[in-house]
């Protein structure tokens, strides 16, 4: 019996991953490297990595690259900050598994992007407990983030069920033990979903799907 949901935030709750793309590719442009939407897709949303690997292999010094990543910290703030809005049906969706569900979100992101994030959604009331990146010594693929949530609820991996949107996100809900539910995005669609527990379309499919498991 599922007892707990445990929600990805970017691509899933909020339409936040065009935003950090063009803050990435702002600043590298700016450093003369060039980052297309292909090679975003892949470094960051299906393996994990940074963007700015790329920059590293041009020759760039580390203290150079973490320079570049704070200038990308700024710039997605700011964007942020412009508005990011939650994506369709999120709302109505999780009005209709409240209470029925322990709910949480489990990101990558940083705590200052994640609250610049939820300033103007009005969805954190819904959860029950929020981790961001700094709760982890290493985040997706890696499994310690829902490892981290799995010992904050208590409940074994069978009893908990993750909404993803990337393969990274799947990667890390598969090794932590725990079935996954993917709803890709317009810049994950092409991903490999084939260890999902089910691929959906739509957000608003998740409740049915629950009842019937």
């Amino acid at each position: 019996m599922i007892k707990a949901i445990f929600w990805d935030n970017d691509g899933i709750l909020v339409d936040t991953e065009p935003l950090y793309f063009q803050a990435t590719r702002e600043v590298l442009t700016r450093h003369n490297v060039e980052l297309t939407r292909e090679e975003f897709i892949r470094i960051s949303l299906q393996q994990g990595q940074s963007a700015f690997d790329l920059a590293r292999d041009q020759g760039y010094e580390p203290a150079e690259l973490e320079q570049m990543r704070q200038q990308r910290n700024r710039r997605y703030t700011q964007l942020l900050e412009e508005g990011a809005e939650a994506l369709p049906h999120v709302e109505e969706t999780l009005k209709v598994l409240y209470g029925h569900f322990r709910m949480g979100i489990v990101t990558s992101s940083l705590t200052e992007h994640f609250n610049a994030i939820h300033s103007q959604t009005g969805l954190l009331p819904f959860f029950e407990f929020t981790l961001t990146r700094e709760q982890y010594a290493q985040t997706k693929p890696h499994p310690e983030p829902y490892l981290t949530a799995l010992l904050r609820c208590d409940l074994s991996p069978q009893e908990c069920i993750v909404i993803e949107d990337s393969e990274r996100g799947l990667a890390a809900a598969v090794a932590a033990g725990l079935r996954c539910i993917a709803i890709p995005t317009e810049l994950t669609r092409d991903g490999d979903f084939s260890k999902a527990f089910a691929v959906l379309e739509d957000v608003r499919d998740v409740p049915s799907l629950l009842n019937r498991i």
